[in-house]
């Protein structure tokens, strides 16, 4: 089946991604703090001594934008939040779907690609505060989704089949690197290496995909002709794992919620054994919300939360701790000659899944009751960790279930 986003069809008063990213609110302008000072312009730098603090078990951890993270009085408001509740980590954009970073990186080669309209200027310093606090500090990265390096470096973007000269865009306007495009992989190491030494525990790997959300009948992708979509995509992860692992960095990678269902690549690359032996953690997006109309039978997704995580989780669960599968992977080893194929594969840990849940008001309101039953759906899973989701950052039906709990 091939992922349908119903976003598609949101007017302007809202933004909707499909990686994380789920339904954004028009909000408030908000402040931007940021550094006007550059780093020294030389090829070396010394890294900064920093402490990372082990990933808790269980991770409860909410998101916080790139502008939240700029505004202190937001960003203070879901510091507390985390500091008084059951919650103990956050996941805050190092790079949004500006294709822009949040911080300025002693890394000197990364200086133009610093946003001039979201971010802080502190975010080392925030880290530290959260760890003296015991909370446990994920970045979040915006891969292949790049306005801003598509338009700097347009040879590497996904161009469009009517006009190869052009790139191509998705209905929001926003364009992409084309997968295959090796040289921007060392660009996402770069960032991910300089966001590690200063001090984030995690690093979160969001749009890793090809695009969707869009007319696909004209996309053009110059590199890696052929190569089919989820080859290429392992092929990244992999490179991800081999430069950035040996470091030591917790790495975890958000897919969409149906890849735990679908053994296709619904167009996008990613298939969940494909992943699977590369990161930490797999993140899958299983927003009620995000399900197609008809989805297991369900006339209104939105009805299901409860339904919709566990069965997606359930499955997930099984293909992660399984000992063979039919889907290939790089480091899968073919068990004899049978027709399909069986690869034999390692039996990953339960707890290698750990899903986004919603809590952001869309299509419908989204009721502290409807928040409940996706972790509880989560729990019978056997799962104990989990990411929420609000773009908004306000968290109004979670901060209701948090509070019943204490």
């Amino acid at each position: 089946m091939k992922w349908s986003n119903p976003a598609l069809f949101l007017g302007t008063a809202l933004i909707v991604a499909t990686g994380a990213t789920a339904a954004v609110t028009a909000s408030p302008k908000l402040a931007f703090v940021r550094a006007n000072d550059d780093p020294a312009a030389t090829s070396t730098f010394a890294k900064p001594a920093v402490v990372h603090i082990a990933t808790p078990v269980p991770v409860r951890a909410i998101y916080m934008t790139q502008c939240a993270v700029g505004t202190p009085s937001l960003r203070k408001s879901l510091v507390d939040l985390i500091d008084g509740t059951e919650l103990n980590a956050v996941v805050i954009d190092i790079k949004d779907y500006t294709g822009k970073l949040a911080f300025t990186p002693e890394d000197p080669a990364l200086k133009d690609s610093v946003s001039d309209e979201c971010g802080a200027k502190d975010m080392k310093e925030l880290i530290k505060e959260l760890h003296d606090k015991n909370i446990y500090v994920i970045g979040r990265i915006t891969v292949f989704q790049d306005p801003y390096y598509t338009k700097a470096h347009p040879e590497l973007a996904v161009k469009r089949l009517s006009d190869k000269a052009a790139n191509w865009k998705d209905h929001k306007g926003l364009s992409f690197i084309d997968v295959n495009a090796k040289p921007f992989w060392d660009y996402i190491v770069k960032i991910a290496t300089a966001s590690h030494d200063i001090g984030f525990d995690e690093l979160n790997f969001d749009y890793i995909r090809f695009p969707s959300d869009g007319n696909m009948e004209d996309t053009y992708y110059s590199w890696g002709a052929g190569i089919p979509k989820s080859e290429a995509l392992e092929a990244f992860f992999k490179y991800l794992h081999d430069q950035l692992a040996p470091s030591g960095v917790v790495m975890s990678a958000d897919l969409f919620g149906m890849v735990t269902t679908n053994y296709d690549d619904l167009n996008i690359g990613q298939v969940l054994e494909r992943a699977l032996p590369y990161f930490d953690f797999i993140d899958p997006m299983v927003y009620p919300s995000h399900y197609p109309t008809g989805f297991n039978g369900y006339k209104n997704v939105n009805e299901h939360p409860y339904d919709i995580v566990h069965f997606s989780l359930s499955h997930a669960v099984e293909r992660a701790t399984a000992t063979s599968t039919k889907e290939a992977s790089l480091a899968y080893v073919r068990i004899g000659t049978s027709t399909p194929a069986v690869y034999e594969k390692p039996a990953y840990p339960a707890s290698k899944i750990r899903p986004w849940l919603q809590s952001f008001d869309y299509p419908v309101t989204y009721t502290p009751a409807m928040v409940q039953a996706q972790l509880k759906a989560t729990a019978d899973t056997g799962l104990d960790s989990w990411l929420i989701w609000d773009p908004a950052n306000k968290y109004r039906s979670l901060r209701e279930v948090l509070k019943s709990d204490q």
